[in-house]
């Protein structure tokens, strides 16, 4: 009787979860659709968007993908768990005798080469078919099965390190195994602060040094303003893959590296780019990076802490057959992948809360790109071209916002920033359709 309930909440909680989600993705579809056709006439004025209706079929596109191979990757997932092949693969590592440890990295790697087969496909057909028709993909077929092989190499070099330590805890110190792992994740993301633009995106990207010009001067007429500091400043090649645009910071103390997207540079005009960088600026000036640091670690800890209590209970591992009363001690690896598989909803059905602290890290942001430059008209002509670069989704449904956006919608932002124009300077802020546009 045991063994049904267990197996009855686990469905419940797994396919529930991906149920919700789908749902809310068509639901923000047609609440998308929907206040576009409504608000037609702002966007035309506002956004600097060419084709209103390509921008709709792109969302459905996008969202029908997504939505398929969520579907495709939960029966999957059932069917590998239900059939016994996940037990099958469990026992045959176990045969190596290789210890539990090192079972447990060949397990890890195993599950990582396994899910980037599995997404694949997927990522071919959003590359060479979505991307492509809308014209955002600039990327070969060679250089797409390079990018996948590299990242599949990164995945299991990455996961087997990290891994290994975690099962290394297990095994040294039984009871206190999720102190470590925290202690572990919060040095994890302070050396990957240095090492991703340094080492892991120099593997898919080209970083040309931007040493004088133009824009080195108007770069460094932003640090002056900001109060900042950093000699390190980079174009990244992103066209090289997409014609989509961003820019980012990373890093601390003498180790930060400004990074500019080459579509970012080409299509924005000097202020816009000023503007873009002065809110990436933000979230170092704000501390927003040690910030996030933190409550990730915090939300890490949970995780970890719940993974804890779930690999002392025996039902766990009879769950899919692992092991009849086995114990974390004996199968670490498979008792982590499947507390893992319970634990995963719940982190997602919780996003809102680390969601409100990146909102508020954003609007922050936006306040001090407007103070940096004395003004919010550049601001706001790079959100339009943004809107445009990315075809993003101006309206999004409140609900689907609450659990998938970690900044504001660009008309809210539009609207936040006007209102911190100078009195006077008001039409711009009524154009954006009042109160209505950001909730929506």
């Amino acid at each position: 009787m045991d063994d049904i309930v267990y197996h009855a909440a686990f469905l419940l909680l797994v396919v529930g979860t991906d149920a919700f989600f789908g749902s809310l993705s068509v639901l923000n579809l047609r609440h998308g659709e929907r206040a576009v056709r409504e608000r037609r006439e702002w966007i035309d004025e506002r956004l600097d968007v060419d084709d209103l209706g390509e921008l709709l079929d792109y969302r459905r596109t996008k969202t029908g993908l997504s939505v398929l191979r969520s579907v495709v990757g939960l029966a999957v997932l059932l069917l590998v768990l239900y059939s016994g092949l996940f037990a099958d693969a469990v026992a045959a590592v176990d045969g190596l005798a290789l210890g539990p440890t090192l079972e447990g990295v060949v397990l890890f790697a195993g599950l990582v080469v396994a899910v980037r087969l599995f997404g694949a496909p997927f990522s071919a057909v959003d590359t060479f078919v979505v991307e492509e028709v809308y014209g955002f993909n600039n990327q070969s077929p060679a250089l797409w099965l390079r990018d996948q092989l590299i990242g599949t190499v990164l995945g299991v070099v990455l996961v087997g390190a990290v891994g290994g330590a975690v099962l290394l805890a297990v095994a040294e110190l039984p009871e206190l195994w999720w102190a470590a792992a925290i202690g572990l994740y919060a040095v994890f993301s302070l050396v990957m602060q240095v090492l991703l633009p340094r080492v892991v995106m120099p593997l898919f990207y080209d970083f040309e040094p931007i040493d004088e010009g133009e824009l080195r001067d108007g770069v460094e007429d932003v640090f002056d303003r900001a109060g900042f500091s950093c000699e390190q400043i980079y174009e990244m090649n992103a066209s090289s893959r997409s014609s989509h645009s961003n820019a980012f910071f990373a890093g601390f103390g003498r180790t930060k590296r400004v990074v500019l997207f080459d579509t970012l540079i080409e299509d924005m005009e000097l202020p816009q780019v000023q503007s873009v960088l002065a809110h990436e600026l933000a979230h170092w000036q704000k501390r927003h990076i040690w910030k996030r640091l933190a409550a990730g670690t915090v939300q890490v800890g949970l995780t970890v802490v719940a993974l804890w209590w779930l690999t002392r209970q025996p039902w766990l591992y009879e769950l899919f057959g692992v092991a009849d009363g086995a114990a974390l001690s004996e199968v670490p690896a498979a008792g982590l992948i499947v507390g893992g598989l319970i634990v995963s909803p719940l982190n997602r059905l919780t996003s809102p809360l680390s969601n409100r602290l990146s909102l508020k890290h954003e609007r922050e942001a936006d306040r001090f790109a407007v103070e940096v430059m004395g003004e919010g008209e550049s601001m706001v002509g790079a959100l339009s071209r943004l809107a445009s670069e990315n075809y993003s989704n101006p309206f999004p449904h409140p609900l689907y916002e609450t659990f998938h956006y970690d900044h504001p919608p660009i008309p809210e932002r539009m609207r936040y920033i006007e209102a911190m124009a100078p009195e006077g300077d008001t039409a711009a802020t009524e154009e954006t359709g009042g109160e209505g546009v950001a909730g929506d």
